[in-house]
């Protein structure tokens, strides 16, 4: 029965689980996201409402 054999596949798992596990998380961390949401000031969020000219 070769699902017994764990040699075929478990090198596969290992490979797979350690490029999951720490090549790709600091690849995914290092973006930076340019639209934070806590990075806002008070000036900035600032609105000047619109004058709409109904005629």
């Amino acid at each position: 029965m070769p699902q017994l054999n764990p040699l075929p596949w478990f090198l596969f798992l290992f490979i797979s689980w350690t490029v999951f596990a720490f090549i790709i998380p600091p690849k995914v961390l290092a973006h930076n996201f340019p639209n934070d949401p806590l990075a806002t000031t008070a000036e900035k969020t600032k609105t000047q409402p619109w004058a709409w000219q109904w005629h």
